[in-house]
């Protein structure tokens, strides 16, 4: 098997779909024409974990997906059916809830001293004075003090070994706090052995010795008292009595418990002291994701073991990497996974920003297509829309549409409100470089915070590329420049010195090990910014045309013209033509057919602006004084335009989290339940009212073919342009699904399958007459599917792209372009304004003799109208015919 795909399918594991669940499945993503089968994270995560993104042991198959028996299984499946595997890897960050992950485990045991200390990203010195060398674990329902002295934090013993219980959180007591505790069991029960024991815990070495002969003594004796506790109290019930009776003691006594606690090298905290005070790095705000710092050599060798092991032996051609972003240095990363494995297809989870390139040195095949997938859609945003779309949504919501404000806005409230503890730290060192700089020691710490804040809440992209010693790159340097002038434009207050004292520490001109580290972890910083402030915030405010509100897009920036389409196209094949393509995955806000539908709406502004008008109107009843709010309101109709038929329960979910995600009435941090109330009403009052679902359905009913249409043009583009197309599960029907977890709904394969096998005795014509239960888009992906099999030299780096232009009054509502001189891909676009009338339009088809895949059409190159070109199938699939393959 290639490592290269020719085309992947996304499948969501969990413990409702299993690895033995995706084994069945094979034949019919086989028979449908998939070469590699796209698996989410599948190393053993949390227990009930639906994504398997929160590893806790990467050194064996998640239990609850079936082991290591059922990933072997599916290779035989796999196997059987000629196909290949690409699996979704978490380096970046690991789950550190409860007990079940032991490298954290070890770390809360022995704090410093810890062997896998090192392994996390945890600043031990970012800690107060008054708790030195400690981690802060933000897990308390309220103060600490007050969990303590309602005796909800408990302390037991099992099996040698003490531990501290909250509900169902479990923490390691140190064994070097114990002795005074087994003193007193000692005094009680008069074992000799017990005395010995609580002077062993004396002598251990303290957590805070970090390596050499302490550390490894101190780990090697810790065990062994561990052993003999656990022998004598399973030997002896006097003791075994007495250790309980102590325990007991301790329960009872909130000053001996504390007491107990404070000898810990963890604090346990409220979790809301998370956003202030956390002294490690997570997962964007995930208090239970914790940062790895994957550049050590012994962190990467241990969570790539499985993964590197498998594509060795060949039974993994892929990799996915998940948020490369979060790691100190992605370029070393990609270095050793590719000297790791050099004939792996590595692909990385990473957004671009429009107008922003993939680092060329990184040696992987591309992203996972949040960049295609804004790219394509765009081509069927009328721009003429722009206008009319842009008045009424300031005249619905009096708002501006103004995208840019509301992204700082919105970074600006998560770095205070959710990155605050990230934020902190890096003030912390950066008031250390100041006192180093007699030019700039006078600068208060706020001043420090505040301008590290609003620079990182202007930065453009998700973050700079700089390295250790390297030169900083023009485009990085101009994109530090670009958020140091909008900072100083924008927030007049800021010190014109200082800024300039930033942008030069950014850009590693200012010598020094803390002026580089600050430049270094500020890029670990701007990433999480982005992702929290703009993706999972103002993508929730700003609802001028919601289709546009996708990872990695540019709702401010409304289509893409033909042209532009076209460069970025050779651009993608000159840089990286086997990048995966997609337009929808697990991530995406709305699914491609949503969005698809949603994207009519720019070219009809005018009745859509009467409908809401109507609409609105209408539903004054259902509104209360509470809400929603008019932006919520607008946000409610395109929903139910886009996502058509949808039941009370699924829009509802998918309403809680917009609302909270938005964070202006309520958030899931601090909650308004009257509000939410009031929005979930109106949304069940809306689908109660029948005029309303009457006046709703009139207005979807014409918009549903022409979205169809969208959406095969889309397919068609993913499955022939450069790159390598993946098929989200269950998305090759039509699928109206919403952000997870809506998209992530059980797939009815059992229908798909039987739905592939009738594709064989049904015509073209037949076909389209069954377009309600999805054909037509299974058909073109398994016809494109099976075109890029035969033709494998027309769609790789040497296959070429070149786009054919139609020529009349409707040229620009066609899209075409030449693979290899050996495939045609022609789509229409802006449907809604070609009302099904290409007047005179021709299409220049090349030299030679052609089929179109899609009707059975045989045709000869010149011109061709297009109206009859596209009148027995919406989109066409031409190879050309009678010459060697």
């Amino acid at each position: 098997m290639s490592a290269r795909p020719v085309a992947t399918y996304r499948l969501q594991l969990h413990p409702g779909f299993t690895l033995d669940d995706a084994a069945a499945v094979v034949p019919y993503l086989a028979d449908l024409g998939i070469s590699h089968v796209y698996l989410s994270p599948f190393l053993q995560a949390v227990s009930g974990s639906t994504h398997g993104y929160d590893v806790v042991d990467p050194g064996r198959v998640n239990a609850e997906l079936g082991g290591e028996a059922a990933r072997q299984r599916l290779n035989v499946a796999l196997a059987r059916a000629g196909m290949g595997q690409v699996l979704d890897i978490v380096p970046n960050h690991m789950a550190i809830a409860g007990d079940q992950n032991p490298w954290w485990w070890d770390v809360l045991e022995n704090g410093p001293s810890s062997r896998h200390a090192p392994w996390f990203d945890v600043d031990w010195a970012a800690a107060e004075e008054r708790w030195p060398d400690k981690v802060l674990l933000p897990v308390l329902g309220d103060h600490y003090g007050r969990i303590l002295e309602a005796g909800e934090l408990q302390l037991r013993f099992a099996e040698g070994r003490f531990t501290l219980h909250y509900y169902e959180h479990r923490f390691p007591v140190d064994p070097s706090s114990l002795h005074d505790l087994l003193q007193r069991v000692y005094r009680r029960s008069g074992p000799e052995l017990l005395g010995f024991l609580a002077e062993s815990c004396a002598r251990l070495p303290r957590p805070r010795v970090t390596g050499g002969e302490p550390a490894e003594r101190r780990r090697r004796d810790q065990e062994v008292i561990h052993r003999l506790l656990d022998e004598t109290c399973r030997d002896n019930a006097g003791t075994r009595a007495a250790v309980q009776a102590e325990v007991d003691a301790i329960n009872a006594s909130p000053d001996a418990l504390d007491a107990l606690i404070g000898e810990q090298n963890y604090r346990l905290a409220w979790w809301r002291t998370a956003a202030e005070d956390l002294g490690y790095r997570r997962f964007f705000d995930i208090n239970d994701l914790a940062g790895l710092r994957v550049e050590r050599r012994e962190v990467f060798d241990a969570i790539h073991e499985l993964p590197l092991r498998w594509t060795a032996e060949g039974t993994v051609d892929g990799l996915r990497v998940d948020h490369p972003d979060g790691m100190r240095d992605p370029e070393e990363y990609f270095r050793r996974l590719r000297e790791a494995c050099p004939e792996a297809w590595i692909v990385a989870e990473k957004i671009l920003e429009p107008d922003e390139r993939l680092p060329a040195q990184w040696p992987i095949a591309g992203t996972t297509g949040y960049d295609f997938l804004n790219r394509v859609q765009g081509l069927f945003v009328d721009p003429a829309g722009e206008p009319p779309m842009t008045s009424l949504y300031e005249n619905f919501t009096g708002e501006p549409a103004d995208f840019g404000t509301v992204v700082v806005a919105s970074k600006r409230q998560v770095l205070r409100e959710l990155l605050g503890s990230e934020l902190h730290r890096l003030t912390s060192l950066f008031v250390l470089i100041c006192e180093r700089h007699r030019r700039h020691r006078d600068y208060t710490r706020e001043q420090l915070h505040h301008v590290l804040l609003e620079v990182a809440a202007r930065f453009p992209v998700y973050r700079t590329y700089l390295r250790r010693g390297d030169t900083v790159d023009e485009a990085d340097a101009r994109r530090i420049r670009s958020a140091i002038e909008r900072a100083h434009a924008e927030a007049p207050e800021l010190d014109a010195e200082l800024l300039e004292f930033l942008r030069a520490l950014l850009s590693l001109e200012v010598a020094g090990e803390q002026e580089a580290e600050l430049a270094l972890r500020f890029q670990q910083l701007t990433g999480p910014a982005m992702a929290k402030g703009v993706e999972d915030t103002a993508f929730y405010r700003f609802h001028r045309l919601v289709a546009l509100n996708e990872v990695g897009g540019a709702p401010d920036r409304f289509g893409v013209s033909p042209a532009d389409f076209h460069r970025a196209c050779r651009d993608a094949l000159d840089r990286h033509p086997d990048a995966m393509l997609a337009t929808s995955t697990h991530d995406t806000k709305r699914s491609e057919d949503v969005r698809a539908r949603l994207l009519l709406l720019s070219e009809i502004p005018q009745a859509w602006g009467r409908a809401v008008a109507a609409w609105s109107e209408r539903n004054t009843p259902h509104r209360s004084s509470t809400g929603p709010d008019a932006a919520t309101e607008y946000l409610i109709y395109q929903t139910l335009v886009g996502a058509w038929p949808i039941d009370p329960e699924r829009l509802c979910a998918y309403l809680e989290k917009a609302v909270r995600e938005a964070k202006r009435h309520t958030r899931w941090t601090r909650q308004d339940p009257d509000y939410e109330r009031a929005v979930l009403d109106f949304a069940r009052g809306l689908l109660d009212d029948r005029a309303f679902v009457e006046a709703l359905e009139a207005f979807v009913r014409p918009l549903v073919g022409p979205g169809r249409v969208n959406s095969l043009a889309q397919t068609l583009i993913r499955c022939t342009a450069p790159g390598v197309p993946d098929t989200y599960q269950g998305t090759e029907l039509w699928d109206l699904s919403l952000v997870d977890p809506d998209n992530r709904r059980p797939v009815d394969f059992g229908l798909r399958r039987e739905q592939l096998a009738r594709l064989d005795v049904l015509s073209p014509a037949e076909i389209l007459e069954r377009a309600d239960e999805g054909l037509p888009k299974l058909w073109l992906l398994r016809e494109a599917l099976a075109l890029r099999r035969r033709r494998p030299g027309a769609f790789g780096a040497d296959g070429g792209y070149q786009p054919v232009a139609a020529r009349g009054p409707r040229a620009d509502h066609a899209v075409a372009f030449l693979r290899g001189d050996q495939v045609l891909t022609l789509v229409p676009r802006l449907i809604l304004g070609l009302a099904d009338d290409w007047q005179d339009t021709v299409f220049p088809l090349p030299p030679g003799h052609w089929r179109n895949i899609l009707t059975g059409e045989d045709l000869e190159g010149g011109d061709i109208p297009l109206a009859g070109l596209l009148a027995a199938f919406p989109v066409a699939l031409l190879e050309r015919v009678g010459e060697p393959q």
